[in-house]
């Protein structure tokens, strides 16, 4: 018993979960009022659409992608959610089917023509927030009322925002980790070869992906301004590497098809938590990525430990 629980395997997947808890152990020793269900709702109230977010890039990551462009997409939607969603539903309704449309034709160029995802989503970033800024020049709009009440749910005993991000890591758990599918489409990260000659469609797996991550990407988008009420072109632009550093953080490799949608979404809670915990401290907005990137250091260092003590 004692072996299993010191082993390299069962190391590396609780040391997500182990993260998470000892950050909310400091900052429950730091601000012990945090330790109530108000605190707790409101130190981890945007921890939906981060998980969402994060979540999306794990879908690119699977396939042994990088997404620099999910922040603004994240933007992008929640711009038309507050505008074209808010005002003619139907209209909004389209924009956003379109969008996961794109980002399954995304998918697919890079696929056929061999590009490196890194450059093609950098260009695309610029592409999302030049037509959210056309959606939405200035800050505004307001959040379809449905919108509102889905993400504004109280639940007793535990907060709604902890009970969504679980749903939301089991659901894609259920689908990725533990069905035939989503065996191959992990195994088009891990070996792509031997799923082309089984007879699998890579290109289909691609954009099955990508239009995957551009869904929760849209998710994302209309959670987000569920808590805000309005949007902004700008709203989302740090989720590109909150998306990144919750994959990490919660055990996903960039290579193999190695990832964890529970983990993930334990990353994400981490990354949200980091921010009440830095702002309880007193440390400026400024200097908080930088000391969120540290944190992502120490965890992948630990990693690092762990691998070698496996190897």
């Amino acid at each position: 018993m004692l072996d299993a629980l010191t082993s390299p395997r069962f190391l590396r997947a609780a040391l997500p979960a182990a993260s998470f808890a000892i950050l909310l152990a400091a900052i429950f020793y730091v601000q012990p009022r945090a330790m109530s269900y108000f605190g707790m709702n409101l130190m981890l109230q945007y921890t939906v659409p981060i998980a969402l977010a994060t979540i999306a890039q794990m879908f690119i990551i699977t396939v042994n992608d990088l997404d620099l462009s999910i922040g603004p997409f994240v933007g992008l939607t929640a711009c038309i959610g507050a505008t074209m969603l808010a005002d003619t539903p139907l209209l909004g309704l389209v924009a956003l089917a379109a969008c996961v449309a794109a980002y399954a034709a995304l998918g697919a160029l890079i696929h056929l023509r061999n590009l490196p995802s890194l450059v093609v989503t950098l260009g695309m970033s610029f592409v999302w927030l030049g037509i959210a800024v056309l959606v939405l020049p200035t800050p505004g709009g307001t959040a379809p009322g449905w919108v509102k009440a889905v993400v504004g749910l109280k639940t007793p005993y535990v907060p709604y925002p902890i009970i969504a991000a679980v749903a939301i890591g089991l659901v894609v758990h259920l689908a990725l980790m533990t069905s035939s599918y989503g065996a191959v489409l992990r195994g088009a990260g891990g070996n792509p070869r031997a799923i082309g000659r089984a007879g699998w469609s890579l290109l289909k797996i691609k954009m099955v992906m990508y239009s995957a991550a551009g869904f929760f990407g849209v998710l994302s988008g209309l959670s987000l301004i569920g808590l805000t009420s309005a949007a902004d072109a700008h709203i989302a632009d740090r989720y590109t590497l909150y998306a990144i550093a919750g994959v990490i953080l919660g055990g996903g490799e960039f290579v193999g098809g190695r990832v964890s949608p529970i983990g993930a979404v334990i990353g994400a809670m981490t990354l949200t938590l980091t921010g009440s915990f830095l702002t309880f401290l007193k440390i400026s907005p400024d200097w908080q990525i930088g000391a969120q990137g540290g944190i992502l250091i120490i965890v992948l260092a630990l990693r690092a430990l762990i691998n070698r003590r496996e190897g």
